[in-house]
């Protein structure tokens, strides 16, 4: 058992015998209140990405004195939070130390790993800049997520346009300190990034993906003001933005790819056996080992391919798994033909969605969620969910991948809707940003294992929502099923056994049916995150697990509705504490039915 767990279970034992817990702790909150503040001032993007308009004239500052700055304080803030007596909290006030202090423990653990190095507490600060992240993704996302409602809004753009370049020499220094010492990635996986930079540093400024806002404006701005406003944006782009990109991108393409090494795995990089085994302790927030998590993936592999099989039969297909997948990948009747049909279609698969939830959830959040497509430059890239703004003042919106409608099939809309919008991601988030009396950073926080995995296990409630009906949306299911099974197989054997890239992806399309070139961008996206895919399966499975338990434990009393709340009602837990919680709710549970 874990010292997380046995924590965990220690105080909700003590929390039930107890007539009354504690008061709330004032002095806790407001150390929470600080370090979230704190937070938003050093990522104000992501401050922006929640509603908070204070720093929207700013970007975030990663010079090496800053981060330097951020490590002291991460150290400082633990020692505080180890401060407060477990024994003297109430229930949330002990779930949210713990909480902060697991991960907060695990970012000190990044820092000591990097040493001196101008990387954060992020698994991949080290590379600032790939084909799934950067200020280019980053820029162009909150080109949409920003407010522009008058001048101001306007001008705070404008202002972050020109702190551009300054972000982007700064990313530079990042990349040059991964070359010294020797933190870089692998090169296969990096060959993209060129092109995508090419987006940002050429053309004509009107048509740069930076210059969004100042496509349409609010009618409240007079017409000479937009010109204005216009004007600036263009100029700004033109001077400031493509120079400033033209640089980091000849920098990429002349220092930095040919130093990046031609070793896939993580363990290749400076102590990277620790690193990796840091990552799988983050992404999956267990004790498990990436040969236990191998070994997992391949029986859930074997598991589903027998399912997989049993979907195939029930077309009527008569020949081998491999030619049911040419069949699949080349009829036209799969495949949508122009963006606006596909984003049509999910738009009627989310009405049907909205129809079926409250026979599953008791409690559903108010805020909404809109679907559009994602930007061009992005390429092959998968599909994924924005949070809306936590005072629900922008909704949280699903971004779709229409850009080459030929590698979308349809049978894979429905697990995919069901994944990132609701009742996966957007319900799950959005419930957690509507909660009331917990601390800012558990509403707005998460692990991967615990927000991946509640999307997986949503997939998982197609049948129960009338989804799946047809034996092609539900091998479609099956297929990104065994993707995310595939991940535990791959994540490790890239990392921990040195698989190579062309044997990855010849596993990832043998198993999953996924076509062989975005099998290509699942795969460097592996190799470029490594133990990020790994939360996904491992917490699905966790979620299912504790669901059998309270289904056998409560019997003709078991509630999925209220499952689901058990599950929800706390934000997103580590998979040890979810656990912990769902215990004491079981035995609620039984102690009401013993007293009906």
């Amino acid at each position: 058992m874990s010292r997380l767990l046995a924590s965990i279970l220690a105080l909700f034992a003590c929390s039930s015998a107890m007539a009354e817990e504690p008061a709330a702790n004032k002095a806790l909150a407001d150390f929470f209140e600080r370090e979230y503040q704190w937070t938003l001032l050093q990522q104000p993007e992501r401050a922006t990405f929640l509603g908070d308009a204070r720093y929207n004239n700013r970007l975030s500052d990663r010079s090496a004195r800053a981060i330097a700055l951020r490590k002291a304080h991460r150290r400082l803030s633990l020692a505080e939070a180890e401060g407060f007596e477990s024994g003297r909290l109430n229930t949330q006030d002990r779930i949210s130390r713990e909480i902060f202090l697991d991960a907060n423990r695990v970012s000190v653990e990044y820092d000591r790993i990097y040493g001196d190095l101008p990387f954060g507490a992020d698994p991949d600060d080290w590379l600032p800049i790939s084909t799934q992240g950067g200020p280019h993704v980053m820029l162009a996302i909150l080109a949409r997520a920003a407010p522009f409602r008058d001048a101001r809004d306007y001008d705070n753009w404008l202002a972050r346009l020109d702190a551009l370049p300054r972000l982007l020499e700064q990313v530079n220094a990042q990349l040059e300190a991964g070359i010294k010492s020797g933190w870089v990635p692998p090169r296969e996986a990096m060959l993209p990034v060129p092109g995508q930079l090419e987006a940002f540093a050429a053309g004509s400024p009107e048509a740069h993906p930076l210059f969004v806002p100042f496509l349409a404006f609010p009618d409240a701005i007079p017409e000479a003001e937009r010109k204005r406003l216009a004007a600036e944006g263009a100029g700004a782009i033109r001077e400031r933005v493509q120079p400033a990109f033209a640089k980091l991108k000849s920098f990429y393409e002349t220092r930095y790819l040919p130093a990046c090494r031609a070793e896939l795995g993580a363990s290749s990089l400076p102590g990277g056996r620790a690193y990796y085994a840091l990552t799988v302790k983050d992404n999956t927030t267990t004790t498990l080992t990436p040969e236990e998590i191998h070994e997992i993936g391949k029986r859930e592999v074997k598991r589903i391919r027998i399912e997989m099989d049993k979907a195939i039969a029930a077309t009527g297909h008569k020949g081998s798994f491999e030619e049911f997948l040419a069949f699949i990948r080349t009829d036209k009747r799969f495949y949508f033909t122009t963006p606006g049909q596909m984003l049509a279609h999910y738009s009627e698969l989310a009405k049907r969605v909205d129809s079926g939830l409250p026979k599953l959830f008791a409690v559903l959040p108010r805020l909404t969620f809109g679907i559009r497509p994602m930007d061009a430059f992005v390429g092959d890239n998968a599909e994924h969910y924005l949070e809306g703004a936590l005072d629900g003042s922008r909704a949280g919106f699903f971004e779709v991948n229409t850009n080459n409608p030929a590698t979308r099939p349809i049978y894979e809309f429905e697990n995919t809707l069901l994944h990132e919008a609701s009742p996966g991601h957007h319900l799950q988030t959005a419930r957690a940003q509507e909660l009331q009396g917990l601390p800012n950073f558990r509403r707005v926080g998460g692990n991967t294992a615990y927000v991946e995995g509640w999307a997986l296990y949503a997939e998982s409630l197609g049948p129960e929502l009338g989804f799946y009906t047809d034996p092609y949306s539900r091998f479609g299911a099956l297929s990104w099923e065994m993707v995310r099974a595939c991940r535990l197989v791959l994540d490790t054997g890239l990392h921990r056994y040195g698989w190579k890239r062309d044997a990855a992806i010849r596993y990832l399309t043998g198993y999953s049916g996924i076509n062989v070139d975005f099998a290509a961008t699942e795969i460097d996206r592996y190799i470029l995150n490594p133990g990020q895919a790994l939360g996904y399966k491992i917490g699905e499975l966790h979620i299912k697990r504790l669901r059998a338990k309270a289904e056998q434990s409560l019997g003709d009393k078991f509630s999925l509705r209220h499952f689901h709340s058990a599950v929800l009602d706390d934000g997103a837990l580590p998979l040890t504490v979810l656990e912990a919680r769902i215990d004491e709710w079981i035995a609620a549970e039984r102690l009401r039915a013993g007293r009906s």
